[in-house]
């Protein structure tokens, strides 16, 4: 591994991390997602979030999707503002487990309800089976806002690394069909580009969890063998032309993350649309990170993208989260 500056905090934990080296053949995907689930330590479960596994209608032919759905435990007569959360894995690994702790913070710290998205992953299911799990999640959302106690005003969509790309396809697919509103994108570490030629991407081919060479067997195994080169936006979402009409989006990226550039340039091409965007690129870094949560700039990371979050759901239509 090249000598990188990384934040000092992570110099006696990255020798810990996992090696994510081969993706190569199912095979050698099936063997990392079990290394990686028996490395996801269970969070407890909080007193003040219920927590409920669903399944629920999925694309027209396609298996239901299951979710799971955590709501505070407090009374409240107001409907409460929601979040479609979606993991991350390159496409081909994680699950719910990833971000039950974060889905359970979520809940309890910003009151709001939170329906996290177990979509199929490639190889076996290429793209859009994983996407389309994700916009029939939002659609169920939407639909039963009044079963759930939801505002339809206030349902925001967040993920991070491949679920950040699938936030943000989610977001796409979601204007372009007149599906559910949506009222904030949360996408952290975003993977959203199949060209795999910014700077940073061809520099960080060894950094730790995540690199080029993953990054390329991701969006290999994601669009599948048969997809021709003709890539859809809605499969990567920086080749989309149109980023107009779009909700309010935070972005974060890493300083040695190979899908840094993909993330700043993104939050460019939406601010040149004319969306509200926040883009917060952190020092010392790289992707997956945040995972080392000890860290003092995984921590600042954690709380300011709660922080965000909840100014923006707690804004009601009409109003600038600004003044909040």
């Amino acid at each position: 591994m090249k000598k990188r500056a990384f934040d000092p905090d992570f110099e006696s934990l990255i020798p810990m991390l996992p090696a994510i080296s081969d993706l190569s053949s199912l095979d050698k995907i099936r063997e990392v997602r079990s290394n990686t689930a028996a490395l996801t330590v269970a969070a407890p479960d909080r007193e003040d979030v219920h927590k409920e596994d669903r399944l629920i209608p999925g694309p027209v032919g396609a298996p239901e999707v299951p979710i799971r759905i955590y709501r505070p435990r407090r009374a409240s007569e107001a409907s409460r503002p929601a979040v479609v959360e979606i993991h991350g894995g390159g496409f081909v690994m994680g699950s719910i487990e990833m971000m039950d702790a974060w889905c359970q913070r979520v809940a309890a710290e910003i009151d709001a309800v939170v329906v996290s998205v177990e979509y199929r992953l490639a190889p076996e299911d290429p793209y859009p089976a994983g996407l389309e799990d994700c916009y029939a999640a939002l659609s169920y959302t939407a639909a039963n806002a009044a079963q759930l106690n939801v505002d339809p005003s206030r349902i925001a969509i967040a993920g991070q690394s491949a679920g950040g790309g699938l936030a943000a396809a989610t977001t796409l697919l979601a204007r372009d069909r007149g599906g559910p509103a949506l009222c904030f994108q949360l996408l952290e570490i975003p993977e959203l580009d199949d060209r795999l030629d910014t700077p940073s991407m061809r520099a960080f081919d060894d950094t730790p969890l995540w690199n080029r060479p993953n990054a390329v067997w991701s969006w290999r195994h994601y669009l599948g063998s048969d997809h021709g080169g003709d890539v859809s936006a809605f499969a990567a979402p920086a080749r989309a032309e149109d980023l107009e009409n779009l909700p309010a989006a935070y972005i974060s990226t890493m300083e040695f993350d190979p899908l840094r550039d993909e993330g700043i340039l993104y939050a460019l091409r939406l601010l040149q649309a004319g969306v509200s965007v926040e883009l917060h690129s952190y020092p010392g870094t790289f992707h997956g990170s945040a995972l080392l949560a000890t860290a003092t700039v995984s921590k600042r990371g954690a709380d300011e993208a709660l922080h965000v979050l909840g100014r923006r759901l707690a804004a009601r239509p009409g109003v600038d989260s600004a003044d909040i």
